[in-house]
């Protein structure tokens, strides 16, 4: 057995590499820097490691002693793992015509397979992708066992945009601030604007919502106003306003850009005065409130087209909070997606999880809806899976584009082929052709460097 090293950096992750090829190790060694790499050489000191450090990733060739001609060895030692860790992400490696084994390894729960010979670009992708994944899935876990009201009760996040602005939340809830949210539509601001309300001292009162885009400007002075009786026609009785309602609480007025100029600046004496006149009255009514903003407009360009009012503006922007949209944070897209799985499974569905190629999908598409377009995606998802996994195919989704197309990618891989070819081809010329001596100098296997030899074309 390989030893690891007595001292690891905590701020690495473990890699567990079970590979009986030296070779092979000290080049996946060299090649995963960024990890704090164990290795094995067989079924039984691999799991010994695997106990010890409980890495999220491992690397394990099929191939392992006392039967590496075969895959016996290999797949016990894959369900040993997982019945030990069964989160671990298992990349298993094969040679090129054992694809066989490698689709039965992914049945029995491996991540992914790569077949030999190595080439560093790709399986370093394989690598990473599957940590991203291993810890995407454990947030979630951590997420799922979280029970009981949060501070920011419905807000589900785990990127450091989002945390930001649950951070900014949380401090400024307690204070009387009026707040505007910025943010496209579906990207969470009322439950924000909940959040604000249920944070503040003013809790347990109401919290009154009002869309300014969705009442008629005729109706809008009513809704938000009141009226007295005989106001006008059909105005049967004296009748408050949402502002009253919000009285000792919160209002918050959605999609304030589409207010119109009439009533913003009825709006705005509210704001300076905290008194109002219901439609049709004469009286002026104290109301304590506070007001909390949302909208998905670039208010200082209506500035520009005096299409909002300069006064108002900074009236509502004592405090403005942008919230990103979910394509700028895409694991909270894959976060939000497991929640709305969760809450949106029936009895007769079966699915509890996503493929990994649903995640990668959810990460590279746009979400021009954001969160509700997605929650769609996933009840779009429930009515066609008919397993236990969702596909992105399910979610009405095109597969991730595949990285070793990208062109930064495909640079770095030429860059280093080119440099992995010339460096085997002058250890050649200096030992005259000799395998055994070449491969010393280069620190591999024989058979690496044939496979190496074949890869680059230089058998001649």
């Amino acid at each position: 057995m390989s030893k690891s090293p007595k001292v690891l950096s905590e701020e690495k992750p473990h890699l567990l590499i079970v590979e009986d090829d030296k070779g092979l190790q000290k080049q996946l060694k060299w090649s995963f820097s960024d990890y704090n790499v164990l290795t094995a050489d067989d079924r039984e000191s691999g799991l010994k490691l695997l106990k010890e450090f409980r890495p999220p990733v491992v690397i394990l060739d099929l191939g392992l002693p006392p039967d590496p001609a075969n895959a016996t060895e290999g797949l016990a030692a894959l369900q040993d793992i997982l019945s030990l860790e069964p989160h671990t992400k298992i990349i298993v490696v094969t040679g090129n015509d054992e694809k066989e084994n490698a689709l039965k390894a992914v049945d029995m729960g491996a991540y992914d397979f790569y077949q030999k010979p190595v080439d560093q670009d790709i399986l370093g992708h394989i690598v990473d992708r599957a940590y991203r994944f291993h810890s995407l899935e454990q947030e979630n876990r951590d997420l799922s066992r979280t029970s009981g009201k949060t501070s920011l009760q419905g807000i589900i996040a785990i990127s450091e945009s989002m945390r930001d602005v649950c951070k900014t939340i949380e401090k400024i809830a307690p204070t009387d601030l009026t707040v505007l949210l910025l943010g496209e539509s579906g990207t969470g601001k009322e439950l924000l604007a909940h959040a604000l309300h249920d944070c503040g001292l003013r809790k347990d009162n109401a919290f009154i919502a009002i869309n300014c885009a969705a009442i008629p400007e005729t109706l809008l002075e009513s809704e938000l106003f009141g009226y007295e009786k005989g106001a006008y026609t059909g105005a049967a009785k004296t009748t408050r306003g949402k502002i009253e309602y919000a009285s000792r609480g919160t209002l918050f007025l959605d999609e304030v850009g589409d207010l119109p100029l009439a009533l913003q600046a009825k709006l705005l004496r509210f704001l300076q005065e905290r008194v109002i006149e219901r439609v049709g009255g004469r009286e002026e009514i104290p109301v304590d409130v506070r007001v909390v903003c949302a909208t998905h407009q670039n208010l200082e360009e209506k500035l520009k087209l005096g299409e909002f009012r300069e006064d108002l503006y900074y009236r509502i922007c004592e405090m403005t909070i942008s919230i990103p949209p979910l394509r700028e944070r895409p694991d909270d897209a894959v976060v939000l997606a497991q929640h709305f799985l969760n809450i949106n499974k029936t009895t007769s569905t079966k699915a509890k999880r996503f493929s990994k190629g649903a995640i990668e999908a959810m990460e590279h598409y746009e979400w021009q809806g954001n969160a509700r377009e997605l929650e769609n995606k996933v009840k779009r998802a429930l009515i066609f899976t008919e397993s236990d996994t969702v596909t992105e195919v399910d979610m009405g989704l095109k597969p991730a584009p595949n990285p070793v197309d990208e062109p930064e990618l495909v640079e770095l891989k030429m860059v280093r082929e080119i440099a992995e070819r010339h460096a085997i081809e002058r250890v050649l010329r200096h030992c005259d052709g000799k395998i055994s001596k070449a491969a010393r100098i280069l620190g591999v296997s024989r058979p690496t460097l044939y496979d190496l030899i074949e890869k680059y074309g230089l058998n001649s």
